[in-house]
Order: structure tokens, then C-alpha cells, then sequence
């Protein structure tokens, strides 16, 4: 992954909790800035980051992630209080997406998704717990007549819960009966889409994908920075190992909306 750093904070996105911004970076392109001292805390960012690589890896379209390097400059000439406090807690290293100008919001009731890049994604959703992909809150993009997800910063929510969040990874996700793709998927094609991660989604890879997240964001106290890496490596393969599971709970909810 790329760093960056932000030269110009243009704007707030005052959307959700997390009070991200688009900003200009050194590179000349404008990006979406998540701050790692927003409210959310800075297992969001590892979120973003790991379920982003993992879409990636799948071959789902996700905008370039970057690191993005915040000078504490910025924190001293901005005038809102509320802004000001965010971007003096986020000096350092934060998380970007690059902005996709032009894009629009996806809305399941005008745009049909393909069966099989429904279900792909429906699968990621499952494995990584993302609680947010919803009619409500799709996190999907249409840009240049393509699908692009975004905002993963609800995905893997059980690391909030401290040591020990990544035992029982095989435990039932119900929230996927909300998700907005679920109904344009098949049982063929999520068996597919399972099959394809499996082959994709080796150990090896898992750890190259867990080895992105920088030492700073992982401020599990009293725990070394090794053994929170080992515990995102333990959830996701036995969060793979037990995909059968989820996809017979996935089928059994689109069964039931269908």
C-alpha cells in the first residue's frame, strides 16, 4: 500500500459517526479521509483496511486504500472546535480512500446485480461480519456503470469486545437476512463464490493481508502487537473453515425473502 500526505482538508462528510473529510494528498489526487481519532476508535481503520484487501483479493471493486500521513498543522488553523479536536487526535498516520468523483449511491430498486457478483460480495458481508451493507445503508457505489463498495469500518464489530473476540469465529450471523444483495443471489452462485474464496483466500495470503495493519493500530493494552495480529489470522480462518456454515444460513434467509 501507498502513503500519502494530506496537503489540503477541503471538506467534512458529515456522514455517520466517524466524521470523515475529503482532503487533496501530496500525489495530487483527493481522497476520502477516515481519522483514526474519530469516536469510532482505531479498530474501525483495521477494519476498513483488512475487509477492503479482502474484496480486493476476492477481485470486488473497492477505490484504492492508502495510508495517509495528517500533519498536526492542520489541527491548528481549522476553525470548528468539533473538527479541530478530531484532526489534533488523528496526526499521524490515518486511513484514505481514493474519491470517486462522479459517483452515485447505489439503490437496489434501480440497478439489478448480477447473481454471481451479488453473491460474491454477499460472502465477504458474511465472513466479515459487516452489519452495514443494508437497504438502509447500501455502502455501494455506481461508478462508470460499475459496482464499488465502500465504508467497512462495521465489519468484524466483534474486536470491540476486547481479548479473546476471535475465539468461536463459527458462531451464526443473522444479520445477513438484512443485506441488501441477498435477494438477487442463488444458492449456484454463492456455492460458487464459496469455492472461488476458498481457493483465493489461502493462509499465506491472510497473512500477508494482516500484516498491513500498521503496529500504532493495534493498541490492545497489556497484549504485544503479535498475538492481536494472531488473533485476526485465527478469526478469518476459522471464519473460512466454517463457511459453510454461513453460506447455508445466508441461502436459508434468502429462501425466506424470496
Amino acid at each position: 500500500m501507498r502513503t500519502v500526505q494530506v496537503t489540503r482538508y477541503i471538506i467534512p462528510l458529515r456522514e455517520g459517526g466517524s466524521l470523515p473529510a475529503l482532503v487533496e494528498a501530496d500525489d495530487g489526487f483527493l481522497y476520502v479521509l477516515k481519522f483514526r481519532g474519530a469516536g469510532q476508535g482505531v479498530k474501525v481503520l483495521v477494519a476498513e483496511l483488512l475487509v477492503g484487501e479482502l474484496a480486493r483479493t476476492l477481485g470486488l471493486r473497492v477505490p484504492e486504500l492508502v495510508f495517509a500521513e495528517l500533519s498536526e498543522a492542520f489541527g491548528r488553523t481549522e476553525p470548528d472546535e468539533e473538527i479541530q479536536d478530531l484532526l489534533r487526535a488523528s496526526t499521524g498516520q490515518n486511513l484514505a480512500l481514493h474519491y470517486l468523483s462522479g459517483a452515485s449511491t447505489f439503490d437496489p430498486l434501480v440497478t439489478s446485480v448480477d447473481p454471481a457478483l451479488a453473491a460474491r460480495v454477499v460472502w465477504l458481508d458474511a465472513l466479515t461480519l459487516n452489519v452495514d451493507r443494508t437497504v438502509r445503508n447500501t455502502n455501494m457505489l455506481l461508478w462508470h456503470k460499475e459496482l464499488w463498495l465502500i465504508d467497512h469500518g462495521a465489519a468484524l464489530f466483534r474486536h470491540h469486545a476486547g481479548p479473546g473476540w476471535e475465539q468461536q469465529p463459527g458462531r451464526p450471523f443473522p444479520q445477513i437476512r438484512d443485506h441488501v444483495l441477498l435477494p438477487q443471489t442463488t444458492p449456484e452462485a454463492l456455492a460458487t463464490a464459496d469455492a472461488d474464496a476458498h481457493e483465493r483466500l489461502t493462509p499465506q495470503v491472510l497473512a500477508e493481508l494482516v500484516a498491513r495493519i500498521p503496529d500504532g493500530w493495534l493498541t490492545e493494552p497489556d497484549q504485544p502487537v503479535a498475538a492481536q495480529r494472531a488473533a485476526y489470522q485465527q478469526f478469518l480462518e476459522g471464519r473460512l473453515a466454517a463457511s459453510a456454515t454461513f453460506i447455508a444460513e445466508a441461502d436459508a434467509a434468502r429462501r425466506a425473502l424470496v
